[in-house]
């Protein structure tokens, strides 16, 4: 506060700074140092001496902004807005208020440079309401995670209880160095998604940065394939050369696992961006990328094979893996492979190879820090969604929650045949679930769910990931687009595919000649092969094609589901909409060709976004 001192660092010097009494928290100052004294010869570099002052950074162009503050904003609190085609976040200043104008600076470059933006990446931004979306802070250009209200402002739930529509979480993940020095440890949370940010700058080993925010928004805004290319060539920029050192991975095919984790265990960070040569001992070859490919698809294929014990088959899509909460009891070194798969799927993106196993979309959202939200639940087990559904009902309208369901916090898990009750939160044995508390346990579960079963495997897999990768290169991607990086884009048979397609609702009769099913195939015959894995991603939850084609299309119960389009008017719903379990598209009977793309484009894109469209 004004009057007050606090100390600063200048050159190695450490000052003493009395605040005017005008200024508050938040305000700049400005000081000026006193001169060095003449008699006081300057120290040596050397333990414990302070560092030569780095040499003078060129100074950074910067575009200043003057907006006028919102009428629901008051000083100190934070708003949104676009600002050179870029999304930003400004702190209010505390003696400013709505309708008064402010000002702020943004870097040139940042303002300047052209976005190589989509039409679609342009419409997204537009709908960007009633969600969660990614922002650059204007105070130090990192990028954080606000919830955008209905009229697109900023919702404020720094002290809101949980809001099943609205609330959300993000992993964190904090680095300790571990007692081995080639392996960190780390502490995985989730936090409220508000809290969660990430630096903006890329940097190389030395330290340098070599990417900066405006690539990066830049970078954001380009279409899947430009997002690739780009994120390839950072990578290039990151690796170790070749004349610094290579690795050489000799394993036996009949050993295969075993030793490329003894192998690959045994390296240190560095070495993990250095260029990997392979050999399968007692056979004739020379990795010229061949034998690189066959080895990470061999390895991740059988990490993931259920019968390993490290994954399961999901039971909401059976194309999906998840992670197995049982392996502590299969494997007593479980954890670490974990951390060799987190190693190997890094390793391969950073490569460009292709990784055998589809994860369930909470993982690659975990993989990104992306906001897992109480709708997360409804895409990966909707029986378990729907009944907390039921208790939510009975609670609006006014029922006795505790009296009809004699619930606890507590859930049932199954572990190899053993039924266990498990307290979702301490005590929760004798907490029981009420009308005033029912929010409470749905957050209770949604932690338990999305992460809470599984930490120790996520801890490992997530530190493994990112001993390669660096968190802030992975902003550019969503989650769907991380799996079709990390799976490759899938080979598909149109013809199969609409062999293979089954109409219902309003369709049913007339089928496959319907005008908008007609139009509907135009329009998918058009896409590209991206937006074409968008689409199977966004009915069945995977862009994973079944090896036996379309006919063998599995839905949440293990039975065949086929591909199903469902006929609806336009007044049920304005856009189509997905039901992943059962392999199902509601497709409204639209009027015009043109209205159908545009719904079904913003709807298949939109979707790995969490905004409601509707």
């Amino acid at each position: 506060r004004g009057g007050q001192q606090f100390p600063i660092t200048i050159a190695g010097n450490t000052f003493m700074v009395t605040c005017p009494p005008h200024a508050v928290p938040g305000n700049k100052v400005r000081i000026v140092p006193p001169p060095p004294d003449p008699n006081q010869p300057p120290l040596p570099d050397g333990p414990g001496s302070p560092p030569t002052p780095s040499p003078p950074q060129p100074k950074r162009e910067e575009q200043t902004f003057e907006v006028t503050v919102p009428n629901n904003v008051q000083g100190g609190s934070s708003f949104a807005l676009l600002a050179g085609g870029v999304r930003v976040q400004v702190v209010c200043p505390v003696n400013a208020g709505p309708g008064q104008k402010i000002r702020f600076r943004l870097p040139l470059a940042l303002t300047r440079k052209p976005k190589k933006q989509t039409a679609l990446a342009a419409k997204r931004l537009s709908y960007d309401k009633d969600g969660w979306t990614r922002t650059v802070r204007v105070t130090d250009m990192k990028l954080q995670w606000i919830r955008m209200d209905e009229n697109g402002g900023i919702d404020d739930l720094r002290n809101a209880k949980f809001d099943a529509e609205k609330s959300a979480y993000v992993r964190k993940l904090i680095f300790r160095e571990g007692s081995d020095p080639r392996i960190r440890d780390g502490i995985l949370t989730l936090v409220p998604a508000h809290e969660a940010v990430v630096d903006s700058k890329i940097r190389n080993d030395r330290g340098e940065v070599i990417v900066d925010y405006p690539e990066i928004a830049d970078a954001q805004a380009s279409n899947f394939e430009s997002k690739a290319d780009w994120f390839k060539k950072t990578c290039a920029q990151l690796a170790v050369e070749w004349n610094e050192g290579h690795m050489r991975i000799n394993v036996r095919r009949e050993h295969l696992l075993e030793d490329s984790v003894d192998a690959v265990m045994s390296l240190n960070r560095k070495d993990l961006r250095k260029m990997w040569r392979f050999e399968f001992i007692g056979e004739a070859g020379i990795d010229a990328g061949g034998l690189a490919r066959e080895w990470f698809h061999l390895v991740s294929k059988e990490i993931f094979d259920p019968d390993m014990g490290f994954w399961l088959s999901s039971e909401s899509n059976q194309m999906l893996m998840e992670v197995n909460p049982a392996s502590k009891m299969i494997h007593s070194d479980y954890l670490v492979y974990y951390r060799f798969l987190g190693r190997v799927m890094g390793k391969a993106m950073f490569d460009g190879q292709l990784v055998a196993g589809h994860m369930v979309p909470f993982i690659y959202k975990h993989m990104l820090g992306w906001p897992i939200s109480f709708k997360d639940l409804k895409v990966y087990d909707e029986d378990y969604y729907s009944n907390l559904q039921q208790v939510k009902q009975l609670a609006d309208t006014g029922e006795d929650v505790e009296m009809i369901l004699c619930m606890d916090f507590t859930t049932t898990v199954d572990i190899l045949g053993d039924k266990q009750d498990v307290e979702l939160v301490p005590g929760g044995a004798d907490k029981p679930v009420t009308n005033d508390n029912y929010t409470e346990y749905f957050e209770a579960c949604l932690k338990y769910r999305m992460m809470d079963r599984i930490k120790p495997q996520l801890n490992e897999l997530m530190l493994g990931f990112f001993d390669v990768i660096p968190e802030p290169l992975l902003t550019v991607f969503d989650y769907q687009e991380l799996e079709l990086i990390m799976c490759g884009l899938p080979k598909i048979d149109m013809k199969d595919w609409r062999e293979h397609t089954e109409y219902s609702g309003d369709y049913e009769q007339v089928g496959e000649d319907y005008p908008a099913c007609v139009w509907f195939w135009e329009v998918v015959d058009s896409f590209d092969q991206e937006m074409k894995a968008r689409l199977l991603q966004f009915v069945t939850g995977t862009s994973g094609v079944p090896s036996r084609g379309f006919a063998v299309l599995q839905g949440n119960d293990g039975n065949v589901r086929k591909f199903t389009i469902h006929g609806v008017s336009v007044g049920t719903c304005l856009y189509p909409r997905a039901h992943t379990c059962f392999n199902r598209i509601d497709l409204p009977s639209y009027e015009t060709k043109d209205d159908l793309e545009e719904k079904l484009k913003l709807a298949v894109t939109m979707v790995a976004t969490g905004f409601d469209i509707e």
